[in-house]
């Protein structure tokens, strides 16, 4: 598969789980609902107890992703204990809501949190990931933006897209084969990048 199809797939598919409203998403709005999700998502560093990992940066993180991965967790597709606690009531709006919000967030804290793996090495190894994790956040984009990311989140998430704990079929072909080291290699790459925040 090549690159630009690699990208559309991944767009599709993150686009599919969510199913948007003819009404506008509202920042104010957005802003307002995620004052519950602060507490972990606000303090640079912050770390889930265990498994242990740094809880990621979403701000500046694009929108429909944001939306697709909240809709996940409501769905239970996506497991996490906390995070499908937090979402089982969200309604289609509300999250398009949050999503628009932290799409805004660009000011919060930069400080990632960095593995030791070599990000030199990993540069080579992302070169596939790049067709659809380059950091785009024009309107229409749908994947993740990665660049800026706490490496262990990265790693863990990798790891769980590797084994099918993340359902993403194109996510596990692309990671399949890789070893520990690589992954953590790769983690570094997209760390050692100014992207996301913290969100204040």
């Amino acid at each position: 598969m090549n690159n630009k199809a690699m990208a559309l797939t991944i767009g599709f598919t993150a686009l599919s789980s969510v199913q948007f409203t003819a009404q506008a998403a509202n920042i104010d709005a957005g802003r307002d609902a995620f004052e519950s999700c602060r507490g972990c998502h606000s303090a640079p560093g912050y770390s889930n107890v265990y498994p242990t990992y740094y809880v990621p940066k979403i701000g500046g993180q694009v929108s429909a992703y944001t939306a697709a991965a909240l809709t996940a967790y409501k769905q239970s597709s996506r497991p996490h204990g906390t995070m499908m606690a937090n979402t089982y009531d969200l309604s289609e709006q509300k999250i398009e809501d949050i999503a628009a919000y932290l799409a805004t967030v660009t000011d919060g804290s930069t400080k990632a949190n960095a593995n030791g793996g070599d990000a030199a090495n990993g540069k080579n190894l992302a070169a596939a990931c790049m067709a659809c994790h380059n950091d785009d956040t024009n309107d229409g984009a749908a994947n993740p933006r990665l660049a800026g990311q706490h490496a262990n989140y990265l790693e863990k998430a990798m790891q769980e897209y590797q084994s099918g704990a993340r359902k993403n079929a194109l996510m596990q072909s692309m990671l399949q084969g890789l070893s520990n080291d690589e992954i953590k290699d790769i983690a570094a790459y997209f760390t050692s990048l100014k992207g996301l925040t913290a969100t204040k």
